[in-house]
Order: structure tokens, then sequence, then C-alpha cells
């Protein structure tokens, strides 16, 4: 079989399987990262080229420098695919493909993946719930929507990751005074009603244009509530017999489809109303979900979601059939937490359940696995009961993400 060459674009440390994996399917691994990330454990076995981008602020490189760079790189190189690895990475892949005509996602549908506002509005036009919002960019519309849609609310910015740069604000003033301070990136934000109840990911791979594999699970703290207030962020996953499973896989099929995403990995949020119970989409990505879920999802079900996306991407290059492994059906937590030392003593932590301790610097993180949903839940709230007492550290929120 041809060996197919693959570059891989991340301005963070990611996607360690995924190139591991492609490597070990028999292809080329081109990478593209940051300068800052050179001494980094990337899988060195399984990358034949690097290739370094100086950064103008964190995660953000000079894209017309990334195509001129590119534009030589392919003088001497036939590349048959571009992957982004991290949320920030798709809007530099989606432009590479489109100067270069290379198959994949562009930078049309990218926009759906990336951009807070357009996923909004393609997802209402769609006929999904989300929660009331308006884009900032005129004075008496915000003003309108602030007449018409009770605080708080939450300013968000259109292309950021996770929780990084979301405001809560609870008055007019204090809206009209923080969008006096955003000056002339005003246009990079939206506005939107602030909805209080459980939030919901959806982990999905999708193969010619069908979900071939989805594991749903609920945050017990959101990220936006670690973000802005410190603490222990937890995860565990919903049984696929579960009322709540079907809905968010329904709601998943629906968006996706909607989007229009042929291939790949995806990470979506949905929260479902403390009022009504009402289920509204949040946001969704074309990429791995960050944050130590891929291991909450494959101790569940033995599915390795970065492995599993290669696989995908081998299989439309060498044009073969693809298909995962049966998923298991065990119940997972996850726990992650920024500790008060670089490598916290895990000895209070030990159980028979724990599938394995995340070596993460500065941080505790364990990955739980057992038969029953409420054995998991008592872990998750005695182990952050043991972190909160004795290992926890909180930093005050950051507007913009580090590297």
């Amino acid at each position: 079989m041809e060996k197919k060459t693959i570059v891989c674009i991340s301005c963070y440390l990611k996607g360690y399987d995924f190139m591991d994996e492609m490597h070990q399917l028999g292809n080329k691994i081109i990478l593209i990262t940051s300068e800052n990330l050179r001494e980094k454990n990337w899988p060195w076995h399984a990358i034949d080229e690097v290739f370094y981008m100086t950064e103008t602020s964190p995660s953000v490189w000079n894209l017309e420098h990334l195509v001129h760079g590119f534009s030589h790189l392919m003088q001497t190189r036939k590349v048959d695919a571009v992957v982004a690895l991290d949320d920030y990475d798709v809007e530099k892949a989606a432009l590479i493909r489109e100067n270069f005509r290379i198959p994949g996602m562009g930078q049309t549908t990218h926009r759906y993946f990336r951009d807070k506002l357009a996923m909004r509005h393609k997802a209402l036009e769609s006929g999904i719930s989300v929660p009331e919002f308006t884009a900032v960019f005129n004075n008496d519309e915000v003003n309108s929507f602030a007449d018409r849609v009770p605080a708080p609310w939450v300013l968000k910015p259109r292309s950021e990751a996770s929780a990084t740069g979301i405001k809560k604000l609870h008055s007019r003033d204090q809206l009209w005074e923080t969008i006096g301070r955003l000056g002339d990136e005003r246009h990079l934000f939206l506005l939107e009603s602030f909805k209080p109840g459980h939030v919901y990911h959806v982990d999905a791979l999708v193969y010619d244009g069908h979900i071939k594999f989805t594991s749903c699970a609920r945050y017990l703290a959101p990220p936006m509530q670690v973000s802005h207030e410190g603490g222990v962020f937890r995860s565990q996953t919903l049984s696929r017999q579960s009322e709540e499973f079907a809905t968010l896989e329904t709601l998943n099929k629906q968006l996706l489809s909607a989007f229009g995403l042929k291939n790949g990995a995806t990470h979506t949020e949905f929260i479902r109303g403390q009022e009504n119970g009402e289920w509204y989409f949040l946001e969704t990505s074309s990429r791995v979900g960050g944050a130590h879920i891929p291991d909450l999802v494959e101790a569940a079900t033995g599915i390795n979601i970065w492995r599993e996306w290669a696989r995908i991407e081998d299989s439309l290059l060498k044009k073969k059939k693809y298909a995962p492994a049966e998923p298991h059906t065990f119940s997972a937590g996850l726990l992650v937490a920024l500790a008060n030392s670089k490598n916290p003593d895990y000895a209070g932590f030990t159980d028979d359940s724990v599938e394995k301790f995340l070596p993460i610097e500065n941080h505790i993180g364990i990955v739980y696995k057992a038969d029953s949903d409420e054995k998991i839940l008592k872990l998750l709230d005695e182990a952050a009961e043991k972190v909160t007492d004795n290992f926890l550290t909180i930093l005050p929120p950051q507007d913009k993400p580090t590297a």
C-alpha cells in the first residue's frame, strides 16, 4: 500500500496517539507546531519531519507566513491530508486546504466548528434550540437584547476554546463597561443568555457522513465554573441505556448533519436547562475533546478516539472501509484539578476502580472505571473532597490561553 503523507498542525502538545497510529499504519507524518514546543514530548519515532512557527501571541501564528512556508514544503513533497490537532488549529488547516486544494474541511464549513456566532445561527436555522444570543456589532441590537432577555448574560469570544475569555455579566452597566473595554476587538464576541443547568459533552467519530461511535457524559463541575471560580473538574459517562444518552445522541446526529461534517472526531456540548428541562446546544468542534476527556471515553468504552480518528483518515486516503470496534459498556469518571505541588502524591487515592493516574505536572488527574454509575459518582465526590482539603490551588481566570 502506498505511503501517504499527512501534515499535522498543532499549536499545543496534542495528538500523540493520532500520530503514533498513523505511523503504525504505514504513513509519513509532517508536524507543524510552535517554536516554543520544540523540546516537548512529541512522538518523535512517528514524525518524519517537523517545522516550527513563531507565535505572535499564544496559539496565534502569522497565517501569511504559514501559507508561504507551506508553498515551499509542497514544492518537494506531495501532501495527501492536513489535520488540525487542536481547536486553535482548525482555521489554520482549513486555510491550507483551501489554498492548496487539499481534500477536507474548507473555510466555509470550518466556521461552524470554530466561530461560536456562526454555529449558533446554523443550529437555530436547523431547528436546534440555543440560548438567546446576539452579535455585539450594533449598539441598538445589544440594547434591544438586554431589554428582551433578563440578566445574567455571558459575553463569549467567538473563536476561543473551552471557557477561555468568557465573562458573566449581571447588569446593563456592567455589560456596556465590558464591551467598551473590548475596543476594536468588539466584533470578535457574542452575547448570550446564561442558562443554569447541567452541561453535557458528546464525543463522536464520523465517517462518510455517518456517526460511527458516540460517547455521552455529564460535567459534574462545568468547565466555565472551574475556569472562573476554581475547583475540581469532574465528568462522568452516561449509561448507553439512559434517556439522557438517547436524547443527546439524537441531538448530536441532527447537529453534525446540519453542519456538514463528513469525517473525523467531534466534541460537542449541550446544556439541559434547570428551569424547564429543555436541551440547548452550546458549542461544537471538529477535533478530539481536551482536558483528558479521551481517557474518560477509553475507560468506559475501550475506544481510543485519537487512534480511531487516525484509522478514519487512513481509510479515506487509502479508499478502505472503516468500522470501529464494538464499545465496552463500563461507567467511568474523570477528575482533574490544579495542585499545590509539581508531582502530587496519589497514595491517598488508591482504589481498585482507578483506571489510571494522569501524569500532569502541577495537577491531580484520575480516571475511574467501574460497573456502577453510583460507585463512580461516590469515588468522584470523595476524591474531590480530598483534593479540595489537601491539594487544591486556584489561579485567577485568564482572558487568553497560555501555551
